[in-house]
């Protein structure tokens, strides 16, 4: 069993940054997929941010040059910064990852928690 936890999300002006992190733990041989979605209130959940095996990177037009997702494999950590900020960024956000598990070698998919983003204008 693999737990996420999510941390980072806040309040804050338009034009400002925000760092979300995403730490797993548990039984974790590898993660082999990292991706940060959001939902604002009465819109569909979106993917914001991948990334995969060997780096590659995909993101979302609304957020392309402005938000960047990146990994501390040691730590089994994801993040999500985020710069620029608009109003329209405002969301609950989560990350999700595909682990492969000890023992097992079994891949899941887990979820955070999700952390609120605020952006004032």
């Amino acid at each position: 069993q693999v737990q996420l936890m999510e941390s980072g999300g806040g309040l804050v002006q338009a034009g400002g940054s925000l760092r979300l992190s995403c730490v797993a733990s548990g039984n974790i041989f590898s993660v082999v997929r990292l991706a940060w979605y959001r939902q604002a209130p009465g819109k569909e959940r979106e993917l914001v941010a991948e990334g995969g095996i060997g780096g590659t990177t995909v993101y979302a037009d609304s957020v392309k040059g402005r938000f960047t997702i990146s990994r501390d494999t040691a730590k089994n950590t994801v993040f999500l910064q985020m710069n620029s900020l608009k109003p329209e960024d405002t969301a609950d956000y989560y990350c999700s990852l595909d682990i492969i598990e000890t023992v097992r070698f079994i891949t899941r998919r887990y979820w955070g928690q999700g952390t609120q983003v605020t952006v004032s204008s």
